[in-house]
């Protein structure tokens, strides 16, 4: 199966909508990761199959629970969630936020090869950032402590927005260090297409 048509069944699956045009600039996406992973080591993945699921597909599952005007990725990396969220939600405002130099280099260049007016990437660390802006979805998809994540990045929400950590395995004790535990939205179980791994999405009021 080519990554394309990996790609589209995968959407099918989730129930995501996404315009062909939008799924050529994912596709697009993917051969920037592989071509800047020659150089610089933004995934351990180095197929493009692979990435149409753990990568792709894994950042799209969010967008079935979520919905904002405003985005921020925290500790963006390679770009993930925050490019595929950006290039499905054309809408949106996304901002990406990584203290990695070189990884905030391969952001920028990727939003002016994909085109994407709506992304913002900004190279600095999430506790030194100073910013008057305030998002409706605070995202993470690289955060090791869900605590530590809360505690760094609810000053960037705005009132009545949403925390949103991605995670693997459910990740109960990191919910049970939770400074105020009523803060917990939810755990969401989520099914990526084509990845043999648990995810969950754990949404939090800041």
């Amino acid at each position: 199966m080519s990554p394309a048509q990996q790609l589209t069944d995968g959407l099918d699956r989730l129930g995501l909508p996404v315009p062909a045009e939008a799924q050529k600039q994912l596709l697009a996406y993917l051969d920037l990761i592989a071509k800047w992973n020659r150089v610089h080591n933004l995934t351990a993945i180095r197929d493009v199959q692979s990435m149409v699921s753990a990568h792709l597909l894994d950042s799209l599952a969010v967008a079935t629970h979520l919905t904002a005007q405003t985005i921020l990725d925290v500790g963006s990396g390679g770009g993930l969630p925050g490019i595929p969220l950006a290039i499905i939600w054309p809408q949106a405002e996304v901002t990406l936020l990584d203290s990695n130099q070189k990884k905030t280099t391969f952001l920028q260049q990727a939003k002016i090869e994909l085109g994407l007016k709506n992304l913002t990437v900004v190279c600095e660390r999430v506790e030194a950032w100073k910013t008057d802006r305030r998002f409706d979805l605070v995202i993470s998809r690289a955060f090791s402590d869900l605590a530590e994540f809360v505690k760094v990045t609810a000053g960037f929400c705005t009132a009545g927005g949403t925390l949103a950590a991605m995670k693997g395995v459910q990740p109960c004790d990191e919910i049970s260090r939770l400074q105020d535990p009523r803060k917990l939205r939810a755990v969401i179980a989520l099914n990526v297409p084509e990845l043999n791994a648990e995810r969950h999405l754990v949404l939090v009021d800041p």
